[in-house]
């Protein structure tokens, strides 16, 4: 009887067959865990790439800025350049106008100087032509005396102790006298006449003689054009003197 207990099915064994499928199930987590490895790598990699490249843009971005900003720096120094050379050369223009006007003032000046120079110059070369026409007619007027007088100064050069001396000039002569001194008969005296324009004078003299004296002498000399009353007037005026 208790063999038959024993060797009778249990109740375990009478329950069916049930296949869980753990094999196929740690086959599908294995799987299921490698592409999420592979997910999360590939993720991990893509947030680095996408960090990498978001420094790149970073700095890329910084040093765009950095590039606009030297570039700003220059057009502004540039600008600045610009306005200083505008504001020079303004300044620049304003003097160079200037002095446009101040040389153009001078120009017109000097024009007007020069105009009135020309008409300086020519009043004086018409004054000049006619004074040498003058001293031409005297000259010949003097020359064709000359041939009265001639006789008359021999006379008083040879007689009377009269010598005539040049000064280095064509229109002044020098006239000596001698023997006009009672105490001293070689004592001389002497005058120097110009004869440069139609109205003689003298210049110098020796003995000195009253001005007024001479002048008058001079005078009649000057409306006679009678030379040799002349000498023989300045001749007498030094006999006084030397009295």
């Amino acid at each position: 009887m208790r063999a038959s207990l024993h060797d009778a099915p249990s109740m375990a064994d009478q329950l069916p067959s049930i296949n869980f499928g753990f094999d196929d199930l740690r086959s599908r987590m294995n799987q299921f865990t490698q592409r999420f490895d592979e997910f999360i790598e590939k993720g991990r990699k893509r947030v680095l790439e996408e960090r990498n490249h978001f420094r790149i843009s970073i700095a890329e971005a910084k040093e765009d800025q950095r590039m606009k900003k030297r570039d700003i720096d220059i057009l502004t120094l540039q600008q600045t350049q610009h306005s200083q050379t505008l504001a020079k050369e303004s300044i620049e223009t304003v003097e160079m106008h200037a002095s446009i006007t101040s040389l153009s003032t001078q120009r017109d000046s000097l024009l007007t100087h020069r105009d009135a120079l020309k008409s300086q110059i020519s009043e004086i070369q018409k004054a000049i032509s006619a004074r040498r026409e003058a001293q031409l007619k005297h000259r010949r007027y003097l020359d064709g005396q000359a041939r009265y007088n001639e006789p008359e100064l021999e006379f008083w050069e040879s007689y009377l102790g009269l010598r005539i001396e040049g000064l280095g000039k064509d229109d002044a002569l020098k006239f000596v006298y001698t023997n006009v001194c009672e105490r001293e008969w070689d004592r001389e005296a002497w005058f120097e006449l110009d004869t440069s324009e139609r109205d003689y004078k003298v210049l110098d003299m020796r003995p000195r003689i009253e001005r007024e004296e001479v002048e008058s002498v001079v005078e009649r000399l000057n409306e006679s054009r009678d030379l040799a009353a002349f000498l023989k007037g300045m001749r007498e005026l030094f006999v006084e003197a030397m009295k």
